[in-house]
């Protein structure tokens, strides 16, 4: 079976090393994926986008594509290099300055399309930015085979630690610490003295100002009895020391730290970066209840800041736009609204469910079916239409809750980009990006909404598939987190069936119930019972309705 996913590579790498000139042209934003890297180039504004995963419910995806966005400009643009590392997701990426900026990526996993069989790389590559070339680095004594590991850029080195690696019948997750010199190039072992981490995958990794690295969360499996896992997430955190002076820095210690502050909730497949004034960060992820027979997922879109020289965890709150410009413009809304910014502002930053429109029935099945919602409170405000108006002012645009999401910053700007979130059985995978100002922390840009036509999701079994080719291009526009800010004017309204004037919420019920059943069940998979179904149909028809009057 190795040997199949081998050849397969292999089939992709020739195809690559048709490719024998560097060709840069404008595009539009990338597919939608996840598990991909984006990196700040040093030198200038823009991010770089490697590799990353999609799977559309049958089939599973692995780029090698390397995209290129300009900050300044707000565009994308691909870049084909010859001789490009094999396609690839779950990797790591570092970049350094030297000479007009480096961009190292280490390991990561291929999947066979149909998503059940893995190859773990531990191959190394530099992408030379000056001169846009790739390069293989063959050191020996690196890292073995492994995805969801971490890599950082430590004075002159790659620190790798940790990761999984996954065979068809079993797994390992590793606590291993490697270091590889970016003078001599070649890798050592660490061996530190000191209690580290657990085994895990996806944890945060930063590298501190002096040269330490901090370790936090992460997740890992262990098989309790045969064909029984038990997931663990961590949220313990650990400082990798260098001791000794000048070039006696092979000797390293673990210790365990005990931040202060409010430390994020326990998730896995968040996403992390580095901010300004030494503070690294977190976004999104999923806590997973495991059940008997499913996972049901609770996403989030929130951001946490470690203070690396206080020690200390606080969420990220957002203070709302408040320039004078805004205030004129409102006019005789000025004091009204400004109450209403005064709650948001008091809005505990925990979840996504008081940011996110979310239907609850009543055994508990959430459903989400509008994004963008305006202020604290359900009703509407009495200047709506001027909001409208007016680019929607008290309206709080924000990412829609995701995992593994890919994050950078540039000039102390943090990009999210894509991710995943699920809804029943169904994965949407996202290609959209925003942006906030860490300095001030006043509002999410929308920069690429979410499109809904790439959304597609096939079931397994023939029989839905005629369905799926009915709903074509609603895929992703039914469950609304998938659409993007999705706005009053644009789509909600023309997707779903409109309420008529002065239609009753019992008669709208009746006139337009099965499609909200049809919607349900596409949402909740082929597997969900029809009570449920219908449960959570005559929950999104309530939320509908109610949005619409």
């Amino acid at each position: 079976m190795r040997e199949d996913l081998e050849a397969l590579i292999a089939e992709f790498q020739t195809l690559d090393a048709k490719k024998t000139q560097v060709i840069e042209s404008s595009c539009p934003p990338p597919s939608p994926r996840l598990n991909g890297s984006l990196s700040a180039h040093p030198e200038k504004d823009e991010l770089i986008l490697f590799g990353g995963e999609y799977f559309n419910g049958q089939k599973t995806y692995l780029y090698n594509d390397l995209y290129v966005y300009n900050v300044r400009k707000n565009s994308w643009a691909k870049v084909e290099i010859p001789n490009p590392p094999p396609r690839r997701c779950a990797h790591q990426a570092a970049v350094v300055p030297t000479a007009g900026g480096q961009l190292w990526i280490f390991g990561g996993e291929f999947a066979s399309p149909n998503g059940e069989q893995f190859y773990h790389y531990k191959d190394l590559w530099v992408l030379h930015l000056a001169t846009k070339t790739w390069e293989q680095i063959k050191s020996s004594g690196g890292p073995s085979g492994r995805s969801g590991h971490r890599m950082v850029a430590c004075k002159r080195q790659l620190i790798v630690f940790g990761g999984f690696h996954e065979s068809a019948r079993d797994y390992i997750y590793y606590n291993d610490v490697y270091a590889f010199n970016l003078d001599s190039f070649t890798w050592s072992k660490l061996a530190p003295s000191g209690i580290g981490p657990a085994p895990r995958s996806g944890c945060q990794m930063a590298a501190t100002p002096e040269g330490s690295v901090i370790i936090y969360g992460g997740y890992s499996k262990q098989r309790v009895k045969k064909d029984v896992d038990r997931g663990t997430l961590h949220t313990d955190m650990f400082l990798l020391r260098a001791e000794g002076a000048g070039k006696e820095e092979d000797k390293w210690a673990w210790s365990r730290l005990n931040p202060s502050g409010v430390k994020p909730t326990p998730r896995s497949g968040f996403s992390a970066a580095v901010g300004p004034n030494n503070r690294s960060l977190l976004f999104g992820g999923v806590h997973d209840e495991e059940e008997e027979e499913s996972i049901e997922g609770d996403f989030f879109n929130d951001i946490y800041f470690y203070d690396i020289v206080k020690n200390r965890w606080f969420p990220g709150q957002l203070k709302g736009p408040k320039s004078e410009k805004r205030k004129r413009r409102r006019g005789r809304q000025a004091e009204a609204e400004d109450a209403g910014d005064d709650e948001l502002e008091k809005r505990p930053p925990q979840g996504p469910v008081e940011i996110v429109k979310e239907v609850v029935a009543e055994d508990g099945t959430i459903m989400t079916i509008k994004q963008v919602i305006s202020g604290p409170g359900e009703e509407k405000s009495e200047s709506e239409e001027e909001e409208e108006e007016d680019g929607a002012l008290s309206q709080q645009v924000e990412p829609c809750p995701r995992s593994n999401a890919m994050l950078a910053v540039k000039h102390g700007v943090l990009y999210v980009y894509g991710g995943m979130f699920e809804v029943g059985d169904r994965q949407f995978t996202l290609s959209d990006l925003y942006s906030i100002d860490l300095h001030k922390m006043e509002e999410w840009k929308v920069l690429v909404e979410m499109d809904p036509k790439a959304q597609e999701w096939l079931e397994e079994s023939e029989s839905d598939e005629e369905e799926d080719d009915v709903e074509g291009a609603e895929g992703g526009e039914e469950e609304e987190e998938s659409s993007e800010e999705e706005s009053e004017d644009e789509g909600g309204e023309e997707q779903h069936p409109p309420v008529q004037p002065a239609e009753k919420h019992a008669d709208y019920l009746a006139r337009t119930e099965q499609y909200w059943i049809k919607l349900a069940r596409s949402n909740m998979g082929p597997d969900a019972k029809e009570k449920k179904v219908v449960k959570v149909a005559h929950a999104m028809v309530k939320a509908f309705y109610e949005d619409a009057v």
